[in-house]
């Protein structure tokens, strides 16, 4: 096939792929008839994506196009019914192999946290979830301007690092019940959208943990600054079962640290949010909660491995509630994400993307890079 053949190709497999994923699978931003051809076509058998995967894989392909169509077989093999091991799997889709994460990290996360939070009677789950509480936002009609000085601030700061058109747009919407937390959405020609799940309480400690994941550096500067460079069609269909988004949630941990080194977020927060909620200081330590945060992520992971060695919902719950510290509600809206499923290998993109991303993100060179390049883990400087 022909470079233009190809590039069709490749798309209707992504948007043929998202189908069997209920449109979780993809950002697309190609040309809007091949989509309305695939939603019009019947839903193509896992059986023929592996072959179409196996014709775009005969031709000569870059590093970076290789792996994305090699994680899209890999899915497809998947919903053929094809099992791995999710170490196998994973390493197929992510381009990094997971594994399972010591309960030694976690420890010394616990360890960190006790020395963040506020000193309190009760245990550390105790102690973290009436931090969280005090630091909820009462009146939840506030969170769209709040978000709003939020992205001028993340905005500032990223554009000293990599250029921003001066006419992007971001708005913020918020969602009664979602089953994420945020998701920051680039629609194009500058025009981007922070959607907040309102259904689970929002903690004003962490407006900048959220919206620079979601917005500056993170997803939508990334996907805006990768759209305006696009010079073919491939660039504008990511398929989030790939190495890329690896990286990119990986990048969206390290977003608040990138922009605000040591104390700065919770310092500049005092001064021009919590105040004025009637947030009074308590000697808590933001960015240290945050990065305990980050690295409680790796217990996802493990209970994706608990998961698919077909442990109980109870034993799952209970190693959710013993290592991330979550109650019944927290624990009952993280199992329906971890269970075996097509989309597993994604929840361990945070953690592994963020062991991968810190120490290499140091360099604002190498952000600039991850914002603009197409960029592989294997691109990425293995931390000495």
């Amino acid at each position: 096939m022909d470079e233009q053949e190809w590039q069709q190709e490749y798309a209707m497999l992504a948007l043929r792929l998202n189908r069997h994923l209920n449109g979780a699978g993809l950002v697309y931003r190609g040309p809007a008839e091949w989509s309305k051809r695939a939603q019009a076509e019947p839903v193509r058998p896992p059986g023929d994506l592996i072959a179409g995967a196996d014709r775009l894989l005969d031709r000569e392909l870059t590093p970076y196009l290789r792996a994305q169509v090699v994680a899209m077989r890999a899915v497809a093999r998947y919903l053929d019914g094809e099992r791995l091991p999710l170490t196998d799997y994973g390493e197929l889709v992510l381009g990094l192999r997971p594994r399972w994460v010591p309960e030694l990290v976690f420890e010394e996360a616990h360890d960190r946290l006790d020395a963040a939070l506020p000193r309190a009677a009760g245990s550390l789950s105790d102690r973290l979830h009436a931090w969280q509480s005090a630091h909820a936002l009462d009146q939840i009609d506030r969170l769209p301007a709040l978000v709003d000085k939020a992205v001028a601030e993340t905005r500032a700061r990223t554009e000293a690092i990599v250029p921003l058109p001066p006419d992007e747009v971001v708005g913020c919407h918020l969602v009664p019940e979602a089953h994420f937390h945020a998701a920051g959405h680039y629609a194009g020609d500058l025009k981007s959208v922070i959607f907040i799940n309102t259904g689970i309480p929002f903690n004003v400690a962490d407006l900048f943990y959220v919206v620079a994941h979601e917005g500056h550096p993170g997803h939508i500067a990334e996907s805006m600054l990768k759209d305006l460079g696009a010079t073919r069609t491939d660039q504008r269909v990511r398929f989030m079962l790939a190495p890329s988004f690896a990286l990119s949630e990986g990048l969206g941990l390290c977003a608040e640290e990138i922009l605000f080194p040591g104390d700065e977020a919770q310092a500049w927060l005092t001064d021009n949010v919590l105040a004025e909620l009637g947030i009074r200081p308590d000697g808590s330590d933001f960015a240290a909660i945050h990065l305990v945060k980050n690295a409680l992520w790796g217990v996802w992971g493990n209970v994706a491995f608990l998961a698919a060695e077909g442990r109980t919902d109870e034993e799952l719950a209970g190693y959710l509630a013993r290592w991330c510290l979550y109650d019944d509600a927290e624990i009952a809206r993280a199992l329906p994400l971890l269970r075996p499923s097509a989309m597993s290998p994604y929840m361990f993109g945070y953690f592994h993307g963020w062991e991968l991303l810190r120490p290499w993100l140091a360099d604002p060179a190498n952000v600039r890079r991850l914002l603009t390049e197409q960029l592989l883990p294997s691109d990425v400087a293995k931390p000495v």
